[in-house]
């Protein structure tokens, strides 16, 4: 359930606010207006809350420098969100090539950078004993301090992105080299968590040693997150659909009536809901039960089966050999409720869906899914909220 709060958009991308961004809003404003006491509680703590403000819209425009790189890769950017760790842009699938893939990590860090001397260059043009050449520079330092941070070379910072382009360009492997920069942020995950607890035992910063803990456990977090993807995105392209299709249809008379047909099948209790007809050994296409009821009752007598069915060339098909990636891809992009899998001799090999699918794949990942829970996954004909298949091999296959 969508929890974010949509507060607008920006070059058509939307933006949200998750609801614990106030907590560290309020933070920040805590922060910047105890320190500037010295010009008096009222304008400490109204520059404390724009400093603050203008925090976030550096952070905003740190993560729109992402996104309009990927725009300009033409990668759609569903959304910019704004939350308790600083931001991330929702870029929809990965870059084609490893240098591109680094011009989408490294532009975050560029406008943070570009930032920071921007702000330099307008506060020499501002007295030093104004308190806006302080929030000036307060802010500039601060863009570079996020650059700096974002370059650390572990997933999911910018750093990572970084360090997964470079290895992808070495190795070749787009996986293996998001396996590698996943197990560099989880190991300067763990690092952040230790020196988090050092920073308690030893200065009593109870608060700054919190931070850098939860910094350190949102990055193993999300590097966990970024490992198991990229196995899911491996095995979509590794399984083919020959794995995954069921031969839950059945076969008829194509030279059958209508009438007979009805008779035989729909009467039944459990009648399967796919029908393929078939004479002369030969699959002659599809029968879909819709358009039996668009044909007048009288006819059914003397209208054979032959007369309704869709060709197999004519309805959707995917091979044996084909990845499931793919297979995923032209059910989400077509909104098919199941697709017919032909042999290699042009045959009905079998029939996929979304709970086929659902069932291979955790059976060759070992993800616990129920009978209960496949059989419903078929009836809604959508995948369960925690394995998004059509998101993950829409990004999977460039």
């Amino acid at each position: 359930m969508q929890t974010n709060w949509k507060i607008g958009t920006l070059f058509g991308i939307p933006l949200f606010l998750d609801p614990l961004w106030f907590v560290i809003l309020g933070l920040a404003t805590l922060n910047f207006g105890v320190a500037y006491q010295e010009w008096g509680s009222a304008i400490a703590w109204s520059a404390g809350i724009v400093m603050a403000l203008l925090l976030f819209g550096s952070v905003l425009l740190h993560e729109l420098g992402h996104s309009l790189a990927a725009r300009s890769q033409g990668i759609k950017v569903n959304s910019i969100t704004l939350f308790l760790f600083g931001g991330i842009a929702a870029i929809e699938e990965e870059s084609k090539t490893p240098g591109k893939a680094f011009q989408v990590a490294i532009a975050g860090p560029l406008v943070s950078v570009g930032l920071f001397f921007l702000l330099r260059i307008v506060e020499i043009f501002i007295p030093e004993t104004s308190p806006l050449n302080m929030m000036v520079g307060d802010l500039a330092r601060i863009n570079l301090v996020v650059a700096l941070f974002n370059l650390i070379p572990g997933l999911p910072l910018d750093g990572g992105q970084v360090l997964k382009a470079a290895l992808w360009k070495v190795t070749g492997d787009r996986f293996q080299a998001v396996h590698w920069a996943a197990r560099s942020g989880q190991i300067l995950g763990y690092a952040a968590i230790a020196l988090g607890f050092a920073v308690d035992f030893f200065t009593k910063e109870l608060a700054l040693g919190l931070w850098i803990a939860m910094i350190g456990w949102f990055g193993i977090r999300n590097a966990n997150t970024y490992d198991r993807v990229t196995t899911l995105q491996e095995t979509l392209l590794k399984m083919v659909a020959s794995s995954a299709m069921t031969r839950d249809f059945r076969v008829v008379d194509a030279d059958q009536s209508l009438r007979a047909f009805a008779d035989a099948y729909l009467l039944e209790s459990a009648a399967p809901q796919v029908y393929f007809a078939a004479s002369d050994g030969r699959y002659r296409g599809l029968v879909a039960i819709e358009d039996l009821r668009l044909v007048e009752r009288s006819e059914w007598e003397t209208r054979t089966l032959q007369t309704i069915v869709h060709p197999l060339t004519e309805i959707p098909t995917v091979t044996e050999s084909t990845a499931i990636a793919e297979v995923i891809n032209k059910l989400e992009n077509e909104q098919l409720p199941r697709i017919t899998v032909l042999s290699p001799a042009g045959a009905v090999a079998g029939v996929i869906d979304r709970g086929d699918i659902v069932s291979a794949v955790a059976q060759k990942l070992s993800i616990p899914f129920t009978d209960v829970e496949i059989k419903r996954i078929k009836e809604e004909g959508s995948y369960p909220p925690g394995l998004q298949l059509g998101v993950i091999a829409k990004s999977t296959v460039n």
